[in-house]
């Protein structure tokens, strides 16, 4: 390829309205152009990164044994009905009517599709196991589009459904995605990490998210140092606490004009915070529950969900707060409500004593109170919390975070979408039984937005070698005066494409300054520079992209370098 015939135009200025650096460096490279809010045209140069990933993805799903197909991007409304999912989704399911007025949606994921496709073509465990997959276009109407390709309402994906006959061959398939996986994100050299994770919307037992490492990552992963353990936070659990220790106060009414938070009161009391506990109070139904972490801990809305009969709570308002409690938000606890509700404590709350909550009486608190002789024991005891760095794990090391981009998702469905949809298969005796399903994503275009997250530098995108656009850069320097340099350039990129070292010959004529800050800004891995005073010292300036220096190398250690 030479850049005289190639598009690609770059820019000197950081856009105004890109946040993160795989933004800006996207849209200086001239990768992405905005056509509407989480739109975006993928340029000439983008969508050889983009093919680059897709590439290895397709590879690696084939040699795991894998059939791609291709489904279509827009799906009738009767087959999110048959899943109850048309109005559960939510509106990131962007809905859309022909001209006969039918409903359709665009598909921001197929399992309504393959489903359907699956049990129109399967009927035997005979033609069990099997993993369809393909690479296509998605479309989530997210509320907030943001962060370039990061959070795009159109994207690219690689999803993938597995069907078996029994749930050991469900966990089978499961675990060669997960090895498929790890061989896409290893290839691709990015530095990554499967956690243990929530299925949210797609459903199912048993989940794990592919999160590429990096400072601007938009999800927090808890890991373990004593082991492999790694999780979402919204999912991660630290051990539990140790047994509740005997009481040593009596409780007792403590004055807190003006102390509404749990900082406030334990600096007043000048106690530690983990001696305090909020009280945050819910609905659930016609039910009022008051959820209870220690002061210096969070809930996490998610675990709470998961808690039986919370599936659906709201946060209560002021009003019910007054008619269950007597107060308002700031005084609140479980001691002496005015009406019978559920105390739902975290673990480590119900393994407190001498603990200070909110007296339900304005400008006032309790200290020293304590389950069984103060108040009674917790309706429900469960991990409500998020953790926190130092919290120890369930391993015996201790837990710490770091900020992760999720890239990847894998999910055993177990027989959720089959039993909906009325899927049956003959199994070994005859009988007609429910297939089991896995689910697995990879966000292609993501990929490219988080590879850039993790690699680079101040000049722009340094990319890992099996992403980036071409190998090599053969530049020419002052193509216009000096023929014989211009000849010794293509000479030498016929001879990297011969030896099979993918190479583009910039033949722009930009000055060398320009040249080279283009290479390095869209992150060409080896730059070669051809003038007329290497060739008269029989050698080639050569820089990696890593590297702080040149070196001048005759051919053949500049090939030895450059060999795939």
């Amino acid at each position: 390829m030479r850049l005289s015939q190639f598009h690609l135009r770059t820019e000197k200025e950081t856009p105004a309205d890109a946040e993160v650096v795989s933004h800006k460096l996207m849209l200086k490279a001239g990768m992405l152009r905005k056509l509407a809010a989480g739109i975006y045209t993928w340029s000439p140069l983008g969508l050889r990164v983009l093919r680059k990933v897709e590439h290895v993805v397709r590879e690696e799903m084939d040699a795991a044994g894998a059939c791609e197909l291709s489904m279509p991007s827009v799906q009738p409304r009767e087959l999110w009905e048959e899943t109850g999912r048309w109005e559960k989704f939510g509106g990131q399911l962007l809905k859309i009517k022909d001209r006969k007025d039918a409903w359709y949606c665009y598909g921001p994921t197929h399992e309504e599709v393959i489903t359907d496709f699956a049990r129109a073509e399967l009927a035997s465990y005979k033609q069990l196991p099997v993993n369809f997959y393909q690479i296509q276009t998605k479309f989530r109407d997210e509320i907030r589009p943001r962060f370039g390709v990061m959070r795009s309402r159109e994207f690219l994906m690689k999803d993938a459904y597995s069907f078996d006959i029994d749930e050991a061959g469900m966990a089978a398939s499961y675990q060669a995605m997960h090895a498929a996986y790890t061989r896409i994100f290893s290839r691709l050299g990015l530095d990554f990490r499967a956690v243990q994770a929530d299925s949210g919307a797609i459903g199912g037992d048993a989940s794990q998210e592919f999160h590429v490492l990096a400072e601007s990552g938009e999800d927090a992963i808890a890991f373990s140092t004593a082991s492999d353990y790694a999780a979402n936070v919204e999912t991660a659990r630290a051990a539990a606490p140790a047994p509740r220790p005997a009481a040593s106060e009596p409780m007792r009414r403590v004055d807190t004009p003006t102390q509404k938070t749990c900082e406030a009161v334990a600096a007043l009391l000048d106690i530690p915070l983990a001696r305090t506990a909020k009280s945050v109070a819910l609905m659930a139904g016609d039910v009022f529950v008051l959820a209870l972490v220690r002061g210096d801990h969070a809930i996490n809305p998610i675990k709470l969900a998961k808690v039986d009969g919370l599936a659906d709570y709201r946060l209560a308002t002021e009003a019910e707060i007054a008619d269950y409690l007597g107060s308002e938000p700031g005084f609140l606890g479980p001691v002496a409500p005015r009406r019978a509700l559920r105390v739902v404590a975290d673990r480590e709350v119900a393994a407190m004593a001498d603990i200070v909550f909110g007296a339900n009486a304005v400008g006032a608190h309790l200290a020293g109170v304590n389950w069984g002789r103060d108040l009674p024991e917790p309706d429900v005891v469960a991990d409500i919390r998020d953790v926190v760095a130092g919290d120890r794990a369930e391993d015996g090391g201790e837990l710490k975070l770091v900020r992760g981009i999720e890239v990847g998702h894998i999910f055993q469905l177990g027989r959720k979408y089959a039993e909906a949809m009325g899927f049956r298969v003959l199994d070994a005796s005859g009988t007609a039984t429910v297939p089991f399903m896995g689910c697995y994503g990879v966000g292609v275009s993501r990929i490219v937005a988080a590879a850039i997250e993790q690699n680079h530098d101040e000049a722009g995108i340094v990319w890992p070698a099996a992403m980036a656009p071409w190998q090599v850069a053969v530049c020419v320097i002052n193509p216009k005066n000096e023929t014989h340099v211009v000849e010794a350039a293509e000479t030498l990129y016929r001879a990297l494409q011969s030896a099979g070292i993918e190479s583009v010959l910039d033949d722009r004529g930009l000055r060398p300054g320009s040249m080279f800050a283009d290479i390095e800004l869209i992150g060409i891995p080896h730059r070669v520079v051809v003038s007329a005073r290497g060739l008269a010292a029989g050698t080639y300036e050569y820089r990696a992209r890593r590297a702080g220096e040149s070196e001048n190398l005759d051919r053949e250690t500049l090939f030895q370098r450059l060999a795939p």
